[in-house]
């Protein structure tokens, strides 16, 4: 029998095989529709039991598939993967509409909304039952017969689209690769750097050293090689990944799937799909996000012209550079701070080797929260460096599952993200708990090394953590707001607060120890640390503000107009542009962020959540970074409570107040005490 139509409580990746994918999401899509027709056949009275509550328990089973097959097609994809991929996806978008365009389930649910006064709702049902009110409305149930239509047909072209962006930013990072066989080529990069490079080349069957777009392989070689022209070539054909004349070119890909939103958002009665899009967040508002970037441009703008040129100065003082290009940045950045603070990676990497890493977090998690964490070999994984933990609380209760994943590989994507394959409820009285996982590109080991992270390494190894404890410590009772499902710009809170703890004496102390010797991180190291952390930091910032401008460029307005994809970035960057154009390049047609993921008019949130996590971890530091009642009451508040109040009542409570802006430019170094 097909194992993904039996009941599991963990993923059963062993006895998956390709096969059972299509025939298991046609039958669990057939037997969820069973269930809807249930909740619409019930001459009772639309109630909250009955309607709502029906509803959101309905296709349990198939959510558990999808998330099992769309993190596989992350994490561990093929040719065969992402062909069932092109398949199973407009299944589940029609599908998808045909719930939110059923007339008679809708009337259900608006009766119960219509009512919802007279009923004795909780926070949580209450919420709810806005969810799925809006869900319906937002998403074509009061249209006409032939806008339905209309829907469908742009809901299903994008669903492929997007998956086909997602597919070509894969192979052209697969493809490439740069293939050196002197030794002098390999100047100036680290001896772990160099050694990675031989083990890719050895992997592949070649002599001499190999360098990939893959981030642990690609941005070593940015910051440390002194061949300048390897680092243009590099560079280039990073930035210019799925914008070639061949196969895999995204251009038609990134115009279709941005007039298609648009269509789509004018069909529904928005003015654009930015405007659809942040009626759910807390910025409501294209223009209250274009404010709110234009006002931290306006702090970060002078501070990024002034750094950048005193890096132009140094990298002409030092090499005669007339003209810095986008391939000197990382690599003059890292000799001038090496100067300013006398720090650069490869002198911290001996102190966070991975494993001692992933038990500094697990402390972190312990003196907040009270949680342990027991890796087990008992639980099936879909590919060997899976480590899999199980987490419990202070009593010895379990908590979660928990899944990391932290290597590149040939089938996963670039970045890091957090996921899950079973999400937390309470159902019959039963605290269902949740299965979180992280996926993670780090270093990996060597013949003669352990895994050792750079300092960004670890920064991301904790913010994908602090959404994993945003998934574990949920505790509702409807898992459609459950854990992350938050508004999206309050998602990234728990995890970028994370991030401030890896700054900290008292965190670095618990895990940042010599890998050979075990010795701690010297003090000096430390300050060093907090002194480099605003590095640049104005040029950082504009950098962000650039991608969320872009953003809401492309989903702000109407795009039918726009002809030339290279034409349209480019005026769009003009005004936080740093480093000089370069014609080759495009960041459009690799921004899996906006066109393949779920930050489309979203993109803006990392900083939003800045904010709030700036503002929020000042309370730590004002009480202790490991002050148990400011950590419970964060768990209390935010990590616990999902999306079962509004993000702003939740914030407030923790807080006691607003965020207050001025927390994050002050951290950031661009607000003058």
């Amino acid at each position: 029998m097909n194992p993904l139509l039996k009941k599991f409580t963990t993923a059963p990746f062993s006895k998956i095989n390709n096969e059972h994918y299509l025939p298991a999401f046609k039958d669990l899509i057939q037997h969820t529709k069973v269930e809807i027709d249930a909740i619409v056949i019930n001459d009772e009275k639309p109630g909250f039991k009955n309607t709502i509550e029906a509803l959101e328990r309905t296709g349990e089973q198939l959510d558990r598939v999808s998330s099992i097959f769309f993190n596989l097609n992350s994490a561990e994809t093929n040719d065969e993967i992402q062909k069932i991929a092109q398949e199973v996806s407009p299944l589940l978008t029609n599908f998808n509409n045909d719930l939110l365009l059923n007339e008679a389930l809708f009337k259900k649910v608006k009766a119960v909304h219509d009512s919802k006064d007279e009923l004795e709702l909780s926070h949580e049902q209450a919420m709810l039952l806005d969810k799925q009110y809006k869900a319906f409305a937002r998403n074509g149930a009061n249209l006409k017969e032939a806008d339905k239509l209309k829907l469908r047909e742009i809901d299903a072209e994008l669903s492929k689209l997007t998956l086909k962006f997602g597919e070509n930013v894969l192979a052209e990072t697969n493809v490439y690769e740069l293939h050196l066989t002197s030794e002098e080529d390999l100047k100036g990069l680290p001896d772990g750097a160099k050694e990675a490079a031989a083990h890719i080349a050895k992997d592949r069957g070649k002599e001499g050293w190999v360098i990939t777009l893959d981030y642990p392989s690609y941005i070593p070689f940015m910051k440390y090689a002194d061949n300048r022209k390897l680092r243009k070539q590099l560079s280039l054909a990073f930035g210019s990944r799925a914008f070639k004349n061949n196969d895999h070119n995204n251009e038609t890909n990134v115009l279709r799937i941005a007039n298609l939103r648009h269509q789509r958002a004018l069909l529904l009665g928005y003015d654009s799909h930015a405007h659809f899009v942040l009626e759910e967040r807390m910025a409501e508002t294209p223009q209250k996000v274009t404010s709110f970037l234009n006002e931290l441009m306006e702090k970060a703008k002078p501070a990024a012209l002034q750094e950048f040129n005193e890096l132009e100065q140094f990298a002409k003082e030092l090499d005669g550079i007339d003209e810095l290009q986008k391939w000197d940045s990382a690599y003059y950045a890292e000799k001038l701070k090496q100067k300013l603070f006398d720090l650069d990676d490869e002198k911290l990497k001996p102190y966070f080797e991975l494993e001692k890493v992933i038990a500094g977090v697990f402390s972190v998690a312990n003196k907040l929260y009270g949680l342990n964490f027991t890796e087990t070999k008992k639980v099936d994984v879909y590919h060997e460096e899976v480590k899999t933990y199980e987490v419990t609380d202070a009593e010895g209760a379990f908590v979660s599952l928990f899944y990391a994943d932290f290597h590149p590989r040939p089938g996963k994507r670039n970045g890091a993200w957090m996921t899950s394959y079973r999400s937390q409820q309470i159902k019959n009285e039963v605290n269902d708990r949740p299965h979180i996982s992280i996926v993670c590109n780090f270093t990996k080991p060597t013949p003669s090394k352990p895994s050792l992270l750079t300092f960004n390494e670890v920064t991301t190894l904790f913010h994908e953590f602090g959404h994993a404890l945003h998934g574990m410590l949920a505790n509702t009772t409807y898992s459609g707001l459950s854990g992350t499902s938050v508004y999206w710009d309050f998602v990234e809170l728990p995890s970028q607060i994370l991030e401030n703890w890896c700054y900290e004496k008292e965190t670095l102390e618990l895990f940042a120890k010599h890998y050979k010797t075990d010795e701690l991180i010297p003090m000096e190291y430390v300050e060093k640390i907090k002194d480099s952390s605003t590095f640049h930091e104005g040029m950082q910032t504009l950098r962000q503000l650039s991608f969320g401008l872009l953003d809401m460029a492309w989903h702000g307005a109407d795009p039918s107009e726009i002809e030339n994809v290279k034409a349209f970035e480019s005026k769009t960057f003009e005004s936080t542009r740093l480093y000089p154009d370069t014609p080759e390049t495009c960041m459009s047609t690799s921004f899996s962020h906006i066109f393949q993921g779920g930050y489309s008019a979203g993109y803006y949130s990392y900083k939003w959540a800045e904010v709030l996590d700036a503002d929020a971890f000042e309370y730590f530091q004002q009480e202790g970074i490991f002050n148990k009642t400011v950590a419970t009451k964060f768990k209390d508040y935010v990590l616990s409570k999902g999306g079962t109040q509004d993000p702003m009542e939740l914030y407030v409570k923790f807080r006691g107040q607003k965020p207050n802006p001025d927390a994050l430019l002050k951290r950031a170094g661009l607000l003058k005490n």
